[in-house]
């Protein structure tokens, strides 16, 4: 959402007049690097955006300036409003402040055509309502307590600093401090339990380093699918996978490589193929995924619905 940013930090400069790099850096939980980076790239655009050393120095914008609207097209002008919107809703921003300006100046009534949902269909209000807790102990720096669920469904309980919230894969998650292990791990957010926010601060940044990857949400067991999708369903492979791992044959088929965490929903994924997919790669995946079809396929078999 970096254009979402780079917006709210003109319009920051426009109220404040003043401030510094490490300020704007805590406003948006980014790091200072990531504020000097957006300031080249607002003043490469043109905003007159500039910084002095010194006691009483740092960012500033040239007095008088005034943002030009025709400058910002009616598709640019809806990413910007998305984008706010959706900091809003995932990260520790107030930008109705921002939105308010914003709304004005691009004469739009309303944004509420805009919602943001975390929540799985069918999923009760209380699952909403996890997000807003962890979003407000990452605003805090306050420890969570919780009960954490497994592939397997083993329940284990975990007392974490929380950092940041990810979506990947079609899916949320924690990614956090865990005291218990002591070092950094991923939850995702649909396995917590009983989640509390505990009246314990902690003082811990977010390492630059710190990626999200497949290795550090499920270290010890991962698997590097190979899978052959039929023509007719091309469409939703190159969706999902990247163009990296994707091989078209002559007849129209696709093979598709990839890595994730093997679990339970490696095999929904591709069951939600249906026969348009075959596991090549690995043989115990292969046969995983045959024996759970057929494990289907007996239920329809011969068998009177319930009543």
């Amino acid at each position: 959402m970096q254009i979402a940013r780079l917006f709210e930090i003109v319009y920051l400069l426009l109220d404040k007049k003043s401030t510094t790099a490490k300020e704007l850096a805590e406003h948006f939980e980014v790091s200072t690097r990531t504020i000097l980076r957006d300031i080249e790239a607002l003043t490469t655009a043109g905003i007159p955006i500039y910084t002095s050393r010194g006691k009483g120095g740092g960012i500033s914008i040239l007095e008088h300036f005034v943002l030009n609207k025709t400058l910002i097209s009616e598709e640019e002008q809806n990413q910007i409003l998305f984008g706010l919107k959706s900091m809003a809703a995932v990260n520790t921003i107030d930008t109705a402040d921002t939105l308010t300006r914003l709304q004005l100046l691009f004469k739009k009534s309303r944004t509420d055509w805009i919602e943001i949902d975390f929540s799985n269909w069918g999923s009760p209000a209380s699952e909403k309502e996890k997000f807003a807790r962890i979003k407000q102990a990452v605003i805090s720096q306050k420890i969570l307590e919780f009960d954490y669920l497994n592939s397997y469904g083993q329940r284990t309980y975990r007392q974490v600093e929380p950092l940041r919230v990810v979506f990947k894969g079609h899916s949320w998650y924690l990614q956090a401090f865990c005291r218990q292990k002591q070092d950094y791990r991923i939850y995702k957010i649909s396995r917590i339990r009983n989640l509390k926010i505990c009246d314990i601060s902690f003082d811990r940044n977010l390492p630059d380093n710190l990626g999200f990857d497949v290795d550090r949400l499920n270290p010890e067991h991962t698997v590097t699918l190979k899978l052959r999708f039929a023509p007719e369903i091309a469409f939703r492979v190159y969706d999902m996978y990247d163009d990296s791992g994707i091989e078209a044959h002559e007849d129209g088929s696709i093979t598709a490589t990839a890595t994730y965490p093997y679990d339970d929903w490696v095999i929904s994924h591709i069951l939600s193929f249906g026969s348009a997919v075959e596991v090549i790669e690995p043989d115990d995946l292969r046969q995983e995924v045959a024996d759970r079809a057929r494990r289907i396929a007996e239920k329809y078999q011969n068998h009177s619905p319930v009543v």
